[in-house]
């Protein structure tokens, strides 16, 4: 029998309490024994920046290299299917990000269960989408915006930066909520998003902070909201798209997994150094430049909150019909 995703995870949690106690003490006394790779299922220049502050405070803490490995291919599948095949002794681990929820769903020939094979470590941050538009679309607030597509229905494309990535479900979700009639148009990536969004080849786009806060900064997009449940300490003045469309939210996050059957003591050693590191002003300063907020949780807390996410963007991608490129 199938369990639902939520039972699945409270199960696992019950067995891996169940495995006899020793062992893992011992195991635990002496990690890290070797370099620890976590492994970034996505090209260098993006969530690896946060990664690579994380492990570099922990390396200097927990007196191994945290050795920051780049393995793209196929949405994260790739990394994250390395990550499933790895020794469960907390010496290869996952950097989790929206996509591994996403493609739970999108794919349905996956090797592996990213909810029953990863287990949940440490949470690193939460940040914001920017719903942004180009200076052409006279809307200047969210129910302006919905107003003038309703008026204007099959004239509107929201860009992304590709199939099934995040800006593709939050734009979607936003289209499932307000009843909006918008073209999707995927790109090869953020930034040739964006560049289109500047030229007026696309009207709207739920974008990363960082690839346009300086467009909004300069005036060249306009933001009108931000995605998140509350405002952003980047942008303050923005409202939340929540303000106008009640239990919208869509957030960028990235936290820690491991194989599943890592032992509990490790798993629990990793999330309390990485909480202190969030904890670290310097370390929170970083964050907050380049437009994350840290958001620390409990391991258990950190599967709560990816089960949710899985379920939630699930459900959009059924709604919207998104396949695979």
């Amino acid at each position: 029998m199938k369990l639902p995703r939520r039972r699945q995870f409270l199960h696992l949690a019950a067995g891996a309490a169940a495995v006899p106690f020793a062992p893992h003490v011992a195991l635990a006394q002496a990690y890290p024994s070797r370099p620890v790779r976590i492994v970034v299922g996505f090209p260098a220049g993006g969530v690896d920046i946060i990664v690579r502050l994380v492990g570099q405070w922990l390396s200097e803490r927990l007196g191994q290299p945290f050795i920051i490995e780049n393995r793209p291919g196929a949405a994260g599948n790739v990394g994250t299917e390395a990550v499933t095949r790895a020794a469960p002794d907390g010496h290869t681990l996952l950097t989790c990000v929206p996509p591994n929820a996403i493609n739970a769903t999108l794919y349905d020939n996956l090797n592996f269960n990213f909810i029953r094979d990863i287990a949940p470590v440490a949470s690193f941050y939460s940040a914001p989408f920017v719903m942004e538009v180009s200076p052409a679309v006279a809307a200047k607030t969210v129910p302006e915006f919905i107003t003038h597509v309703k008026a204007n229905p099959g004239k509107f494309n929201f860009a992304s930066a590709g199939t099934g990535s995040q800006q593709n479900v939050a734009g979607e979700l936003f289209k499932m909520m307000t009843g909006v009639d918008m073209l999707h148009v995927p790109y090869r990536g953020g930034a040739p998003a964006v560049t289109e969004l500047l030229a007026g080849q696309v009207q709207v786009m739920f974008a990363t902070m960082l690839s346009s806060i300086e467009y909004i900064k300069s005036g060249k997009l306009r933001a009108l909201a931000v995605t998140t449940a509350t405002r952003s300490e980047v942008l303050p003045e923005l409202p939340t798209v929540g303000d106008f469309v009640p239990g919208y939210e869509a957030s960028g996050w990235a936290g820690l997994g491991a194989p599943r059957s890592t032992p509990i003591e490790i798993i629990d050693q990793l999330n309390k150094a990485i909480n202190a590191a969030l904890a670290d002003p310097k370390i929170k300063e970083r964050f907050i430049q380049l437009g994350v907020t840290p958001n620390p949780m409990t391991s258990a807390d950190f599967g709560k909150f990816i089960t949710n996410e899985t379920d939630k963007w699930g459900k959009v991608v059924k709604f919207a019909g998104i396949k695979p490129e």
